[in-house]
């Protein structure tokens, strides 16, 4: 078989299966000219699609390189003995889960719709999952999964379908998320990548964007609080000459104007938002100008794609219009194809990940982490977890739960996974290590860089692989779960 080339490097296709499934990306041969190090990385993406926990995702990774030919190594997925206590039978709907002594165990299943209802990654919510009893404590049991989600189910009106929880025990595997699977066997992942804190979207995306939620455990509209004044990364990129662009999905508007794109962004959460439009509205784009620019070469250095959300491709659980996980995965495919068949590819990473839990059973607890500032909760409300006490998980002293990790790049070391305890403001610390530029918070500072993902001497996919279509024939309905 001829070798394929890449300038002057030689790639090799090794491993009968493992070649099949990797396409013909292969260790070089020879180092590439220039620095071996970070610097060789020119553009970093950023992308964080919503509510999706490791297990949930993941947990089944080790059983698709089995089935695949991939190296078996350490791994800490989803054990299929997993269980959380439903509602006790003697306490239908509508009254609210009861746990008792006759509560039947949930047992983590194979989900067999693309579509489910939403279960609540809040703060409560959050909290319960980790301790039923005692949702304040330091001692993650992690049994109120279940019955945060039957909860749920039963108050909102009206109510959902799933009265009993059983969907936070459900989880997918890599015939349903093919694309995923394939790409984090691949390139790499990690089985202890956390979201910032336990709560929902809205203050662990503010992790994601300044390294702190400045106390919030909800988002702003719930106390009408102003939008922030701390410093986001994209503020400290433009101080320090670093290009940078939001790039968001317009949804079945189509819109185009900075106001209009700005109302879908997250960045809207920080008074930098001000500057956004009044001095880079042109860092402010629609998703084709994603694909433009990697096309052309003209990506910036640092860019931020937001959640297709308007769209319903986002991957959240349903709220309202059912959300099928695999037209998301569909949509994520092909901007991470764009890059992978482009000029662009050669000095870009890819950073992929979901911005928390929710709501889903995880069995990883959330871990210590270093808190940002001196900030307790600012906007907890009567009769909140911590409201009226404290404890260990009352602050910002713990991550969230685990969420999904894809990190792609010429540079990612092949069928890696990672063991180091991050959450994803390491993510800013990489930008932050790349470019030499000050942390934000204490919160970010603590991180890893990340550098542990790569391999800066002998990069392994120059040539990428040929990733298969993502599977778009799964069922979606939300009547019932088996």
């Amino acid at each position: 078989m001829k070798r394929p080339t890449w300038g002057n490097w030689s790639l090799v296709c090794v491993g009968s299966v493992a070649a099949l499934l990797c396409g013909c990306g292969g260790t070089s041969s020879s180092t590439p000219p220039g620095p071996q190090d970070i610097t060789q990385i020119k553009h970093i993406i950023i992308l964080l699609q919503e509510n999706r926990s490791f297990d949930h995702y993941f947990g089944r990774l080790s059983a698709f390189w089995a089935a695949n030919g991939f190296p078996a190594q350490a791994f800490d997925g989803l054990p299929l003995t997993a269980s959380n206590p439903g509602c006790d039978p003697a306490f239908p709907p509508p009254s609210v889960c009861v746990g008792s002594a006759n509560s039947p165990q949930i047992t983590a299943y194979h989900l067999q719709t693309m579509c489910i209802e939403n279960p609540s990654p809040s703060w409560n919510e959050a909290h319960v999952d980790f301790n039923l009893g005692q949702p304040a404590s330091g001692t993650a049991t992690l049994d109120g999964f279940v019955n945060a989600a039957a909860t749920d189910a039963r108050t909102i009106s009206p109510p959902f379908n799933d009265t009993d929880g059983k969907r936070a025990m459900g989880f997918y595997d890599g015939g349903d998320l093919n694309y995923y699977y394939f790409m984090a066997s691949n390139f790499a992942t990690s089985d202890r990548w956390f979201s910032p804190l336990m709560s929902r979207t809205q203050p662990n995306r503010m992790y994601l964007l300044a390294g702190t939620s400045h106390g919030h455990v909800y988002e702003l509209g719930v106390t009408s609080s102003p939008p922030l004044p701390d410093k986001t990364i994209f503020q400290l990129l433009q101080e320090h000459g670093i290009s940078w662009k939001i790039y968001v999905h317009p949804g079945p508007t189509g819109c185009t104007s900075t106001a209009c794109l700005l109302s879908m962004s997250y960045i809207n959460m920080f008074t930098f938002q001000d500057q956004v439009v009044n001095t880079f509205p042109q860092n402010l784009v629609p998703i084709s100008q994603y694909l433009t620019d990697v096309a052309n070469g003209t990506l910036p250095q640092v860019a931020m794609i937001e959640p297709a959300s308007d769209a319903f491709l986002d991957e959240h659980p349903t709220e309202t219009s059912p959300v099928n996980i695999q037209a998301g995965a569909a949509y994520v495919a092909s901007l991470v194809n764009a890059l992978m068949g482009s000029s662009s590819w050669k000095d870009s990473v890819l950073i992929f990940s979901h911005d928390e839990f929710g709501g889903l059973f995880d069995h990883v607890a959330p871990q210590s982490a270093v808190p940002p500032d001196a900030v307790l909760p600012t906007d907890l409300q009567p009769g909140d977890v911590c409201s009226t006490g404290g404890g260990s998980t009352c602050d910002f002293t713990h991550t969230g739960y685990r969420v999904p990790l894809i990190v792609i790049s010429p540079f990612t070391r092949k069928n890696f996974v990672s063991h180091t305890v991050a959450d994803y403001t390491a993510i800013l610390k990489f930008i932050e290590t790349r470019f030499k530029l000050p942390s934000l918070t204490a919160r970010d500072a603590a991180q890893m860089d990340m550098t542990e993902f790569f391999d800066f001497v002998h990069p392994p996919w120059m040539t990428p692989p040929t990733p298969p279509a993502q599977n778009t024939s799964g069922a979606c309905y939300l009547d019932h779960l088996p």
